[in-house]
């Protein structure tokens, strides 16, 4: 991390006027091209493995096999087969010109990132659905309530058994409730009728254009703060977990993160109603998004102007509840009661896969119930801990929001890739050089994990494109 700080702070060579001058400048030049190598090299990558996912993809039922032409996309056109240790190598390399990207953001001119963030976009959304089916899972929890009239937080898609939709759906989500908010599913209602090829698309295009959404509000907030913008969008829109999963994984998180990022904007502003308001917009699209509100409240930058502040952030978030809250129990009922238990299942569940999970595998521990509720407990220790230190002026609420999401992936009992999205907007507005290498570090983390996974259950890892 040393070699990170030194590339981040290094000041621009001054050129002596000497004969050596030009093999001076010249050895700079490469230095600069390199730099942008680094950044051109993420999508680059990124395009070779939407190839790849356009030939082998077990996202589809067996039958379906090879990938049909509707969900493989116009990419299919230049598809080849990769060999699993080839496979493994393109995603290591993409992680490694990844950190390189972010280290030497600063010193790359911002229409570089900027279009390589664009073109990392563009190609996933043009490729096939990436390593989860929840994408498919979004239609079916709406097909249960706009198509089946049933509760799609009391029914899982086993309920819908005969439907078309019903063999893409991810084993462990057959029997599984909605965990998502009332407002996704409310609005994903209005794809219920559509095909799976339509709905697979426009899934994805929502997710591709509330990450370009968040990146433009990253970008202003970055102003606000006096932070470099450039290092702050390759941060989030050069992560592989948050383009090449999320987005290639049509997944709502990214939607959850555009609302997130604009209460932060608006909070920032001194918009105080809009920003308590975009924080529940956030939470009702997935309940994730609520962990900013109490360290937005804890906030005490601005004293004089706290109680104001507080009692405005308050307003708005308890308006948009309200409007929220109404229809999703009219036409949820009580069901929206179960979600909380839903999702404590499912995270019970998915032990295996977390970070806690990974270890304990190598120790042949199982007791994922009582190591969940541990967990747990750490992590309400934490946030009260980082909460009263904002309180107290000894952090920065986006630090602390920071911290607190990272330590909910640490203690998360299902831990999935795109996960990591939460936490790096949050990451791209602080200073604390700390909080940049934990993101960077999580990040590594869950791909590793990705990769073991997937080989330790005898999969190739060519089988996840």
């Amino acid at each position: 991390m040393a070699v990170e700080a030194a590339a981040l702070d290094a000041a621009p060579p001054v050129l002596p006027d000497t004969p050596d001058g030009g093999d001076i400048r010249a050895r700079i030049d490469v230095r600069a091209w390199l730099r942008i190598g680094v950044v051109a090299a993420v999508p680059l990558l990124g395009l070779l493995i939407c190839m790849a996912a356009t030939r082998t993809n077990v996202l589809v039922p067996q039958a379906d096999r090879p990938v049909p032409s509707w969900m493989a996309g116009p990419l299919r056109y230049v598809g080849f087969d990769t060999p699993t240790g080839v496979a493994i190598g393109m995603m290591l390399l993409l992680f490694a010109a990844y950190v390189v990207a972010v280290v030497v953001a600063e010193r790359v001119p911002p229409r570089t990132v900027l279009i390589a963030v664009i073109a990392f976009n563009v190609i996933v959304l043009l490729g096939p659905p990436l390593f989860s089916t929840d994408v498919f899972s979004y239609q079916m929890y709406a097909r249960l309530f706009a198509s089946y009239h049933l509760n799609p937080y009391t029914h899982g898609p086993s309920a819908a058994s005969l439907d078309s939709l019903y063999p893409y759906i991810g084993a462990k989500w057959i029997s599984t409730p909605s965990v998502y908010g009332p407002l996704f599913t409310l609005a994903s209602a209005a794809l219920a009728g559509a095909s799976i090829t339509a709905s697979e698309f426009v899934f994805k295009l929502v997710a591709a254009l509330a990450s370009c959404g968040t990146l433009f509000l990253i970008w202003r907030c970055a102003r606000l703060r006096n932070l470099n913008p450039t290092r702050a969008i390759a941060l989030f829109g050069l992560n592989p977990l948050v383009t090449l999963y999320g987005v290639g994984g049509g997944h709502n998180d990214l939607l959850m993160l555009l609302f997130t990022t604009a209460s932060i904007y608006a909070l920032l502003s001194r918009r105080n109603v809009v920003g308590g308001a975009s924080i529940i917009i956030s939470a009702a699209t997935k309940l994730t998004g609520g962990v900013l509100l109490p360290f937005a409240m804890a906030d005490r930058t601005h004293p004089d102007d706290m109680g104001r502040r507080h009692r405005n952030i308050l307003l708005g978030a308890a308006a948009a509840a309200i409007v929220i809250a109404i229809p999703s129990f009219l036409l949820f009922g009580g069901g929206l009661f179960k979600l909380p238990s839903t999702l404590r299942d499912v995270q019970s569940q998915g032990i295996w896969q977390s970070v806690p999970g990974f270890f304990l595998n190598l120790t042949g521990n199982s007791e994922s119930h009582t190591i969940t509720s541990v967990l747990g407990l750490i992590f309400a220790g934490v946030c009260l801990w980082l909460l009263w230190r904002v309180w107290h002026g000894r952090m920065d609420w986006l630090e602390g929001a920071g911290w607190a999401t990272f330590m909910m992936l640490v203690t998360a009992g299902s831990l999935l890739p795109w996960y990591v999205s939460w936490l790096l907007p949050l990451v791209g507005l602080t200073s604390s050089r700390r909080l940049w290498r934990a993101s960077l570090w999580m990040t590594g983390v869950a791909t590793l994990m990705t990769v073991t996974t997937y080989l330790s259950n005898g999969i190739p890892l060519l089988k996840i494109f």
